[in-house]
């Protein structure tokens, strides 16, 4: 005798440490109604009880599913404030869970193994060009295991959203979450998780580009990449997770950056400095970043910076000294004035980044918190310039550090070296090397020029988009500016 449609045929399989509920259907508690209909499959997959799921919305999201006995009818109506959907599912509900995974996993598998293999990876989390196990290995994790582990990508555990998407932080030890890794075991108790948006201005082109360069790097004062997911629209990158956040969290908080004092400010634009002469000198790959700013330095638990933020990236050749761009992006006021006017960007575009960070490191502000005052200096560059033009360089060391700071010779000098970072003209500029000669002697250094100074609108959004003319038209200078939210 067939059994009636719709009767599961035997007890589901479940994982470990999988929860159980009552009740005959139940929309999930989730957030906001965010959970996609691949969300609400994982949910599902994790809980003993469910039988069933959908989606609750018309475009896909929300997420409803169902504990019932096991001979069950699933035709029925859900409202929801779009308009009624109907489910009509007549078949084994095991089955049909499993055959739909399947058929996601199989649509899905060549994109994969694609981009996979673009990053030199194959699918057991080894880098195809090395038989040897390696530490430094990207390792693939399962879309399960990241949901699993960020609850979900409950805005509890999120840390900031940038034009990437949603940074967030584990709740779990991902050891515990061993039976779904794709890759070999790691001991990592917390990572930090980027998961690209659907509605970034971002895409996959930064994505590979962050996914392969940051593999390729190693150095202390660089985020380290633990690994990434990419399975069917999701792509995340999995990074070590810095409990200090970023730079800017703490250097623009009138009370957290009490905690900063100029021992450790020192300390910190050393770290930055060996960082930038490793991606443009020691590295097997010369790398320039063009994104330097305070909130793309991340601090470890010992306040340790480390650069992150790849995507914008750029690999030069052994003899490639400079290259240029249509497309410029970056963040207003960092980007030096070659690179904002002609898309011409070198080690010396990240020198000009550099020095505006090392200013802001220094007096405490962001280089645009000048915009609201009309009557003011344009910004820090140009403040520092005036002060130091009267002879007050002093006073453009932050006030929190005491008055003892006014007089202290390394701040100076540090001020200095800083103006000559942000010149006009890339060759007016050090190299980072310079730099670190520069902040380590005694010698006296050459008198700064007249730094780049910005002509046009005070900006609030400090990150933007150009997109240059084509060279040849004419007189028609007008650039296309997309302003976007900062990071």
């Amino acid at each position: 005798m067939s059994k009636p449609l719709g009767t599961v045929l035997g007890e589901l399989a479940c994982r470990d440490a999988v929860s159980s509920v009552s009740g005959n259907g139940f929309v999930l508690n989730e957030t906001g109604g965010k959970l996609s209909s691949y969300d609400c499959y994982v949910k599902c997959l994790q809980n003993c009880s469910c039988v069933a799921y959908a989606s609750t919305r018309m475009d896909g999201t929300g997420c409803q599913i169902w504990n019932t006995d096991p001979t069950i009818d699933l035709t029925g109506n859900m409202t929801s404030s779009h308009s009624p959907i109907t489910i009509h599912i007549r078949v084994k509900v095991t089955v049909y869970i499993r055959s739909r995974l399947q058929t996601m996993r199989v649509g899905s598998t060549i994109d994969q193994e694609m981009l996979l293999r673009e990053l030199g990876i194959d699918r057991r989390g080894r880098h195809r060009r090395s038989a040897r196990k390696n530490d430094n290995e990207l390792q693939i994790f399962s879309f399960e295991s990241v949901a699993l582990a960020t609850d979900y990508f409950s805005d509890a555990n999120k840390l900031g959203e940038g034009g990437f998407g949603p940074i967030l932080i584990t709740t779990h030890d991902f050891d515990a979450l061993a039976t779904f890794l794709k890759g070999r075991l790691i001991h990592w108790e917390e990572v930090a998780i980027k998961r690209l948006s659907i509605a970034s201005g971002q895409g996959l082109v930064e994505f590979k580009n962050e996914a392969m360069l940051i593999a390729k790097l190693q150095h202390t004062n660089l985020v380290k990449l633990i690994g990434c997911c990419i399975e069917k629209d999701e792509k995340m990158l999995i990074y070590e997770y810095m409990p200090n956040k970023s730079l800017d969290y703490i250097l623009f908080d009138p009370l957290g950056k009490n905690v900063l004092d100029w021992t450790l400010r020192f300390r910190i634009m050393e770290g930055i400095i060996q960082g930038l002469l490793y991606l443009h000198k020691y590295s097997r790959l010369k790398v320039i970043h063009r994104d330097i700013k305070a909130s793309n330095i991340l601090l470890d638990e010992d306040m340790n910076p480390k650069i992150s933020d790849f995507g914008m990236a750029r690999i030069f050749g052994a003899q490639e000294s400079r290259a240029n761009t249509r497309r410029v992006a970056g963040t207003f006021g960092y980007m030096s004035p070659e690179y904002f006017r002609e898309g011409l960007f070198s080690a010396k575009s990240d020198v000009f980044s550099f020095g505006v960070l090392m200013l802001e490191i220094i007096c405490g502000r962001k280089n645009n918190s000048f915009h609201h005052d009309s009557e003011g200096p344009l910004n820090l560059i140009v403040h520092a310039w005036n002060l130091f033009k009267e002879n007050r360089i002093g006073e453009v060391i932050d006030q929190s550090l005491g008055d003892s700071a006014l007089d202290n010779p390394q701040m100076l000098r540090c001020v200095q070296v800083a103006l000559l970072c942000v010149q006009e003209n890339a060759e007016d500029r050090p190299s980072m090397l310079d730099v670190v000669s520069m902040i380590y002697s005694n010698n006296a250094l050459s008198l700064p020029k007249e730094p780049a100074f910005y002509d046009g609108p005070r900006r609030s959004s400090p990150e933007m988009e150009l997109e240059l003319p084509e060279p040849g038209n004419g007189s028609d200078n007008r650039v296309t500016i997309t302003v976007m939210e900062a990071r």
